[in-house]
């Protein structure tokens, strides 16, 4: 086994990180105005040369946005650019959420039924080793969610429909993260096993070839997920 050496965070790594976790707590939200280099070299204790280091960086993964004239602000999400990084995806508001489980619910329900007809033993084999991923992942929730994602991915591969996956390939950088919060939710009220029991109904059905009651099974696994978000929406609000 090969091991990477530890490497030490430079200085304006750890000031991008602070910078990332204001934003996933919600101390930054999109389209806040960031303090100019010079207040926030104070605050961070740090020079202005990292400042300007971190900032770069972050508006290089297309966090943030230099207005000439005005200064740094928080970029807002995007629903109509998919090409967004993950990390942008952190920034969706609400109804981006709702609207990607709608766009979810278009693709996937039909890639089900698809998926029953047309899959191969190794599309089957494929669905099996992601399933079992995310049942070995257990809390882990960045295993879990790659697992989550590939057994999706494999799912629409076996529809064997090369626009139908390369529509889900457009979204998918963004499903990853919708998933990660999603699935942070389920680990709080205990759900992750239900999670699992869903996605093994969809691939019984695709199993079994039954075309309807894969279409029904991934519809009511994606219902689940919404009203787990909404139920968490209306405690927050």
């Amino acid at each position: 086994m090969e091991y990477k050496p530890i490497r030490t965070k430079k200085i304006y790594e750890q000031v991008a990180d602070s910078l990332l976790d204001s934003l996933k707590n919600g101390t930054l939200k999109s389209g806040d105005k960031l303090d100019s280099v010079e207040v926030l070299a104070k605050n961070f204790d740090v020079g202005r040369s990292a400042i300007r280091e971190a900032l770069s960086a972050l508006r290089a993964m297309g966090l943030l946005e230099m207005r000439q004239g005005e200064g740094t602000y928080v970029k807002s999400f995007d629903a109509a650019r998919f090409s967004l990084p993950v990390s942008v995806a952190f920034l969706m508001k609400p109804e981006d959420m709702r609207e990607l489980l709608e766009v979810r619910k278009i693709l996937e329900v039909g890639a089900a039924g698809s998926a029953a007809v047309s899959r191969s033993e190794a599309d089957i084999a494929n669905m099996k080793d992601a399933l079992r991923s995310m049942k070995e992942a257990g809390g882990n929730g960045e295993l879990g969610e790659q697992a989550d994602l590939f057994f999706h991915m494999a799912l629409v591969r076996a529809s064997h429909n090369q626009m139908l996956i390369n529509l889900m390939s457009s979204v998918s950088e963004i499903m990853v993260q919708a998933m990660r919060e999603t699935r942070k939710l389920l680990h709080i009220n205990n759900g992750t096993e239900r999670l699992l029991q869903e996605h093994k109904h969809v691939l019984e059905a695709i199993i079994n070839k039954e075309e309807e009651e894969a279409r029904t099974a991934m519809y009511a696994h994606l219902s689940s997920v919404e009203h787990s978000l909404e139920n968490y929406l209306k405690k927050g609000s």
